[in-house]
């Protein structure tokens, strides 16, 4: 009956979102999505790239997860890890995950985000 993934959300705190937008969009070079305008109203931002959609909801006691996050695939993994670094991020590589290079980073206001790549693929 799933037939696939539509999205993923995750909450930040109210008042966030252009450091959301710095982050998701600019960092990231995700595009931003317009929201409904009944959804619009609740505040929050929707972005996607590729076929990873990502949506950030407002929670008024927020508090990040230490644990669950999205899994972020990317090309040039490197290259991203350097970049997050030059902006100030923490970029936490873990190699636990056969035929995979990946690193843990969190967004500004705290969400735990997973990106990888397969082994191999940046010589793609």
């Amino acid at each position: 009956m799933i037939t696939g993934l539509d999205h993923i959300q995750l909450a930040a705190p109210p008042g966030t979102e252009d450091a959301l937008r710095a982050y998701y969009a600019d960092l990231l070079g995700m595009a931003e999505i317009p929201k409904p305008p009944a959804l619009a109203a609740r505040g929050g931002c929707w972005f996607e790239a590729g076929t990873a959609r990502l949506h950030l909801g407002i929670e008024a006691d927020f508090r990040p997860s230490k644990k669950a996050h999205p899994g972020l695939r990317v090309r040039g993994i490197d290259a991203l890890a350097a970049r997050l670094a030059a902006a100030g991020a923490t970029v936490t590589w873990d190699g636990h995950l056969p035929g995979h290079r990946r690193f843990y980073a969190v967004d500004p206001v705290g969400n735990r985000l997973e990106f990888l790549e397969a082994a191999g693929a940046a010589e793609e």
